[in-house]
Formats: structure tokens, C-alpha cells, sequence
């Protein structure tokens, strides 16, 4: 059976310095429990997005958003920052590195990192900017086509949030939630999985499984215990 935590008991495993990954779309699938504890500051944070100032649920800084506003994040590498002025702000004081990524391209780089791949081939920025950033090695010609190999991206930790999870830490995500979760579920060092509700094993069918509790090192109460 995996450890369940607090949330404050699985922020404070998060040290200065760290890179975080972090599953959900817009705060969608992010596990915002475990989020408003962290303390630790120079992160590099991963994600799909920087979230927003005001949140559906009437919350200031509504996932990620927090630690981008309390300046916790040194960089970020992310898709979409267009909903969270706070980002460009401080990117422009120059506080914040801000590593701009395609989404789909996010996310095969961290797929990849997952499977064991040594990167992804894409046309996708070929020729544009994103030719130039730290994340692109080189560009390879693939019967008589250019692509960017584009490197795996891992962290040391992932925070992940399922609706279900049982005491052996696997997860059913409920409805578009499981999103980024999936593939950051295999290419961090720990993975820390935030629960809706924590369930005995069994509680949830096999053949609904979407995240096997291999894959995850903690658990955190982030609702209510059922059974």
C-alpha cells in the first residue's frame, strides 16, 4: 500500500531548485490542494499552461497561478501563458525564464522521456523561433524531410490529480481531467497524486485504470477517505 499524505506533508518533499511537473489544463486535472502548500521557491515548473488569476471556484491564483504570483517559478516550460499577465510581466522584468513549447510537442517530449526514447521528431517550428530553443538538439532529415529532434523532458517530481484513487495509487481521472496527468505519471523521479477521494483497492475496476499505482510514489489526501 502506497503512504498517504497531507497536503503539506507532500509539499515540504519539494526542495529549492526543483523541477515540477504539473498535470492539468487551465487548473483543469491539477491537484490545487497540494499546490497552495508549496513553500520551496526556484522551481522549474512544467506545464501545459499558467493557469489564471481567478479560478471557476471564485479562488485568487488558481493552480499554478499561486506559485507564479508568489514568484516561486525561476522557469517555466509550458504551451499557453496567454490568460496570466503575471507571466509576461515578470518575463519581461526578467525573473522568469519562459521556455515556450507547442503543445503537442510538450507533450510527446515528456511522452518520451517516459517510454525511454531518446526524443521526438517534429516538423512543427521548423524554421521558426522555436528551431532555436534549448529543447530542440538538431535538426535531422528523414527521407528527404526536415524535422526539429526535439529532446525528453523529465522532472524530479510529478503532481498529479485523480478523482479516484485506491490505497495502491491507482487512478481513475474523471471526465478530460486526466489530460497532461498521464504522461507526467512516468517521467518524474516521484510522483506525488492528489486524490478526490482515496478508495480501497479494488474500489476501482481494472479496465478503468488509467494510471497504474506502479507509477505512483505517493498519495494525498486531498478529499475524503471512502470505506
Amino acid at each position: 500500500m502506497k503512504t498517504i499524505l497531507t497536503p503539506a506533508e507532500a509539499a515540504r518533499m519539494i526542495p529549492d531548485g526543483a523541477s515540477v511537473m504539473v498535470g492539468g489544463f487551465m487548473g483543469c486535472g491539477s491537484p490545487h490542494k497540494t499546490l497552495a502548500e508549496i513553500k520551496a521557491t526556484g522551481l522549474t515548473l512544467i506545464c501545459n499552461d499558467g493557469s489564471m488569476p481567478n479560478g471557476p471556484d471564485g479562488s485568487d491564483y488558481y493552480g499554478v497561478a499561486k506559485l507564479i504570483h508568489n514568484r516561486q517559478v525561476r522557469k517555466l516550460i509550458t504551451s499557453h501563458v496567454g490568460l496570466n499577465p503575471e507571466v509576461a510581466e515578470q518575463h519581461n522584468a526578467g525573473t522568469l525564464e519562459l521556455v515556450l513549447v507547442p503543445q503537442g510537442s510538450l507533450a510527446e517530449m515528456i511522452r518520451a522521456a517516459g517510454a525511454g526514447l531518446g526524443g521526438v521528431l517534429t516538423p512543427t517550428g521548423l524554421g521558426t523561433l522555436v528551431q532555436e530553443a534549448e529543447h530542440v538538439h538538431s535538426v535531422v532529415e528523414v527521407d528527404g524531410r526536415q524535422y526539429l529532434l526535439e529532446r525528453p523532458l523529465r522532472a524530479d517530481f510529478a503532481l498529479l490529480s485523480g478523482h479516484l484513487i485506491d490505497r495502491r495509487g491507482n487512478i481513475w481521472y474523471k471526465g478530460t481531467t486526466r489530460n497532461f496527468n498521464v504522461v507526467m505519471a512516468t517521467a518524474a523521479d516521484i510522483v506525488i497524486a492528489e486524490a478526490e477521494h482515496i478508495v480501497e483497492a479494488g474500489g476501482i475496476e481494472p479496465e478503468n485504470v488509467v494510471t497504474g499505482g506502479v507509477l505512483v510514489d505517493y498519495i494525498v489526501d486531498g478529499g475524503c477517505a471512502d470505506g
